[in-house]
């Protein structure tokens, strides 16, 4: 049988559903990582349609053109050569205003998100589906593969600890494209509101990227690559521990992480012995911050994911904790200067997994308290599915 060539949503919607946008003000919730099959922005492919009327840009986390860094505050501008409004949805508002939308008639959503909730795109796609339901605005999401279509793992969010980081009612790793997230926070949330998928076409459940996708383009600074992207869940808890450091400097953000007093060789024995799924450890030297003198190498680890679908980001990232607690002491990680316990709490959506890491719990006890919920999200998450594994979507 002959395989379809992959498109992604956005060529998809301007050759088969153009008439979703015709004689309608459109309004894009985008960035500069959102390319068509040939590498060229979504957001210049429909200002150069002639028959799209572009109205507005909206940008989220990092800004529509992806240079703000991670948690910098964005202000709304005018695009340079079209003099359209860019608003941001990272400054002094993360949701789209009625000001914002009072010239458009339909949001298209076209953003390379990673299917992980801590990663803010999906909280942008919550707040914008939110926003269209209460004035009565069209939304049509271009879809987009990510890197762990199979995967669900980690807490659901538990009550109280809702952020920007935890909006969606979802494992931290949830599994579904942005086109699949929108018709499941669609009917998670209750919200009447005209949403329409450009579903991708030539698209498999797949980890690996395929030969004939799109260049990828950083969605933003630190995301350099797929296997970054895919190791992103497993690491990010480290952003509130100021002892542990995960490369976000590094060309291997993510993928690496270790401190001034980790020996590499020990570490990555003693989390091969844990024998976690779907993921291999090697010791691994690194700077820390590239190019700058007070960046003295760490004697680190990085990870390889061996089989995607295996692999469970959430327990590896516990197990990493749990490993370096067993190693080198708990106060090492919990009473570091600098360490923001509450950030990494709003990170993993709840403060059990800390409570219970700092108690000498092992990861797999821990893990295994998010079974019922995981079974829950998964029956919920299914009915919303739009592609095969290894078959044609």
């Amino acid at each position: 049988m002959h395989k379809r060539k992959f498109q992604p949503g956005i060529d998809v919607l301007l050759f088969r559903h153009k008439r979703w946008l015709r004689g309608r003000r459109i309004g894009l919730v985008s960035h500069t990582a959102a390319v068509d099959s040939h590498g060229c922005m979504s957001s210049e492919r429909l200002w150069r349609s002639s028959d799209v009327d572009l109205v507005c840009l909206l940008g989220p986390e990092h800004g529509f053109f992806g240079r703000a860094a991670a948690g910098a505050s964005c202000r709304s501008t005018r695009h340079p050569d079209w003099h359209i409004p860019v608003y941001s949805l990272y400054g002094k508002t993360r949701q789209p205003t009625p000001r914002m939308l009072r010239e458009v008639d339909t949001l298209v959503v076209d953003m390379q998100d990673i299917g992980a909730r801590p990663y803010t795109y999906v909280s942008t796609l919550k707040l914008v589906i939110e926003a269209a339901a209460s004035a009565g605005k069209e939304v049509v999401v271009a879809d987009r593969p990510i890197p762990l279509p199979n995967t669900v793992d980690g807490p659901i969010v538990a009550e109280g600890f809702e952020s920007f980081v935890s909006l969606i009612e979802a494992p931290m790793s949830y599994g579904m494209t942005p086109g699949e997230t929108a018709l499941w926070i669609k009917e998670n949330s209750d919200l009447d509101v005209d949403l329409k998928i450009a579903c991708m076409d030539g698209y498999h459940r797949d980890a690996a990227r395929g030969q004939d996708w799109p260049p990828w383009i950083p969605p933003s600074p630190a995301m350099l690559s797929w296997e970054s992207a895919k190791c992103f869940a497993a690491t990010v808890c480290m952003e509130g521990l100021a002892a542990l450091d995960h490369g976000r400097r590094t060309s291997l953000p993510f993928q690496v992480f270790g401190s001034r007093w980790t020996k590499g060789d020990d570490v990555s024995s003693a989390l091969t012995a844990r024998r976690l799924p779907g993921v291999h450890f090697y010791p691994h030297r690194y700077i820390p911050f590239p190019g700058k003198k007070r960046g003295n190498a760490i004697n680190g680890v990085r990870m390889t994911i061996s089989s995607p679908d295996r692999f469970r980001p959430i327990l590896t990232a516990v197990t990493i904790i749990d490993v370096l607690q067993e190693l080198y002491g708990t106060d090492r990680i919990w009473k570091s200067k600098g360490v923001h316990e509450d950030f990494f709490d709003k990170l993993l959506g709840t403060d059990a997994v800390r409570s219970n890491l700092k108690k000498g719990r092992n990861a797999r006890s821990i893990s295994a308290e998010w079974t019922g919920d995981l079974a829950r999200f998964r029956r919920s998450r299914k009915k919303h599915l739009l592609y095969d594994k290894g078959s044609a979507a």
